[in-house]
């Protein structure tokens, strides 16, 4: 009897630690997803400031628009929530979209290769940026399925394993911008 009851003892310990190493392994990926976003987004952040001066020498009156930028992307590199990083990153997609839309009020800004170069570079980097999200999301969604899952709620609560939040895009984000340029 005593045999059984320490055969079933080292059999729940056995579950409870391959259980825990499995929430390790899955909380770790969350971890590395959401690195691989913040390389991208300091990627993307480094070509902003290089677009905007590119932007700036041929629009010198769309001051407002290149204020707005770049306090966008000072407040997104001081973010580390996923929910509040989304709502930046959208916003500052809005206004970097306004940015691209100065190419066509400025001939010769369409015509810079410097401009168009950084522009190339940006929407690679935005595709990367997609990935990574896609992939962040993913790791997230199965984070939290084995965080919530019956037997491994019981060890993930006690032991400080938490839900990890979405990266997901505020409501604004999924209206199409309009931009709207004047000369």
């Amino acid at each position: 009897m005593v045999w059984i009851a320490l055969a079933a003892l080292v059999l729940l310990l056995a579950v409870g630690v391959w259980i825990f190493n499995s929430l390790v392994r899955l909380r770790n990926q969350v971890r590395a997803a959401w690195a691989d976003i913040d390389v991208q987004l300091l990627r993307r952040h480094d070509l902003v400031p290089r677009l905007v001066d590119a932007a700036q020498a041929y629009a010198a009156h769309e001051r407002a628009l290149f204020d707005s930028v770049a306090a966008l992307r000072a407040q997104a590199i001081a973010t580390t929530s996923p929910a509040r990083l989304a709502e930046l990153e959208a916003q500052l997609e809005r206004s970097l979209l306004q940015v691209f839309a100065l190419q066509e009020a400025y001939p010769a800004l369409k015509a810079s290769e410097n401009f168009l170069q950084l522009q190339r570079d940006l929407v690679e980097v935005e595709d990367h940026l997609q990935y990574a999200r896609r992939f962040y999301n993913g790791a997230v969604r199965d984070y939290n399925d084995a965080v919530q899952r019956v037997p491994a709620v019981f060890i993930a609560r006690p032991l400080g394993f938490t839900d990890a939040e979405f990266f997901m895009a505020d409501a604004a984000a999924r209206i199409a911008p309009v931009v709207e340029v004047t000369p």
